[in-house]
């Protein structure tokens, strides 16, 4: 194994990302921990980078399960799986602790705890930015995708269903993934995650004003 836990987490939690689904897979995580390290720079506050991105690596080591109903809430069972492991390899107790507190806290749950450490702050943060900017834009497209195909009805329409003929009306449409961001970026804890998500956030209003311009024909002929 890897020296630090860092590298470390990265080789423990590979293999519970086999089954993922790209909203939620290693590549999540990579650019989750990447981020994190990121806000870490430029945060005032001491970090311990190693333990943040043991995290970001961890986080969603239980979503795979979570999908298919074998358990209900992927930061308690991240937890749960991920200190016995680091325990095994010889990680010091403060930091396992550390590294659990982060995978409990850093859901948007309402039954999530509030993050308590600097660390479990930026992880939060820079799990909630990956929903946002173009590569958030996608990735809450596939959870769009992901809960459609789960609960076998369709839950968010690429269009304004008002527009339909018929009784459709109340069919959430695409305007959900520009709610979801929003909500994510205003739940941030951080200066350093804040200013990133205000600049995230551009792009996700203008790839939302050219989306309302091409689903409507007339506004979209005029700007030709």
């Amino acid at each position: 194994m890897p020296s630090g836990v860092g590298p470390l987490a990265r080789e423990l939690s590979f293999s519970y990302y086999e089954d993922a689904f790209p909203a939620h897979d290693i590549f999540h995580a990579k650019r989750v921990r990447d981020v994190s390290l990121r806000l870490a720079d430029q945060h005032p506050d001491s970090i311990d980078r190693d333990v943040l991105a043991a995290a970001a690596w961890f986080h969603d080591i239980g979503r795979p399960l979570e999908r298919i109903g074998e358990i209900e809430d992927h930061d308690e069972w991240a937890a749960t799986e991920a200190v016995p492991l680091l325990q095994a390899e010889g990680v010091a107790p403060d930091r396992v602790t550390a590294v659990e507190h982060c995978l409990r806290a850093h859901s948007i749950r309402a039954s999530s705890p509030e993050p308590e450490t600097t660390e479990a702050k930026l992880l939060f943060d820079a799990d909630k930015l990956d929903a946002a900017g173009a590569v958030g834009i996608v990735r809450l497209a596939c959870i769009v995708g992901e809960r459609s195909g789960r609960t076998g009805e369709q839950y968010a329409v690429i269009d304004d269903a008002s527009t339909l003929e018929g009784d459709y009306p109340e069919l959430p449409d695409i305007d959900l993934l520009r709610e979801w961001a929003r909500e994510r970026l205003d739940s941030l804890y951080t200066d350093p995650g804040r200013r990133l998500g205000e600049s995230r956030w551009d792009f996700v209003e203008n790839f939302f004003e050219q989306f309302s311009r091409e689903i409507d024909p007339d506004r979209e002929s005029w700007l030709c």
